[in-house]
Parts: C-alpha cells; sequence; structure tokens
C-alpha cells in the first residue's frame, strides 16, 4: 500500500487507465469476433460493413496506445484478406 499522496493518486490514476484499457480492447476483440462471424456466415454486404467498423475500432485502439501498431495492421490485414476471399468465393 502507498504511503505517499502522491503515489496514492498514481494508484488511483493506474486503476482508472487499466479499466478503460481493458473496456476498450474488449471492444476490439468483439468487433474482431462480429467480422469473423459474418466471414463464416458467407455474407457479403454485412461482412463489409463490419470491417469497417472494426478498421475504424483497431485503428483507434493503435492510436490510444492500447495496441500497438503493428498489431493493429496485422490485424486489419488478416480481416480484409479473409473478407476477400469471402467475396471472391475462393474460400
Amino acid at each position: 500500500m502507498a504511503n505517499i499522496r502522491s503515489a496514492e493518486k498514481r494508484n488511483r490514476q493506474s486503476q482508472k487507465r487499466r479499466e478503460s484499457n481493458r473496456a476498450e480492447r474488449s471492444k476490439l476483440r468483439g468487433q474482431v469476433k462480429k467480422v469473423r462471424a459474418t466471414i463464416e456466415a458467407g455474407d457479403k454486404g454485412a461482412t463489409q460493413e463490419e470491417l469497417k467498423a472494426a478498421c475504424s475500432v483497431i485503428d483507434r485502439a493503435a492510436k490510444r496506445n492500447i495496441i500497438k501498431g503493428n498489431t493493429a495492421a496485422r490485424y486489419k490485414s488478416r480481416l480484409s484478406r479473409q473478407a476477400k476471399k469471402t467475396s471472391t468465393g475462393n474460400a
């Protein structure tokens, strides 16, 4: 337990950030799952809409340093590649 006021404040700040980051990461993972579900269902229109939303969430998470930039690029690349396979019928 912190004995100094500044350390107590730092703990409070860290706790808030941790909760916020966890929520953001959870939102990110949920959105990625939605994209994968629409890809599995084979719905082209819904896949494109979900992919667009997922890219937005991924970019926002990378901008806020929830995930690294390269991780964001990897997520987007893999999702778009899977979506493209579904839309062309080469699955």
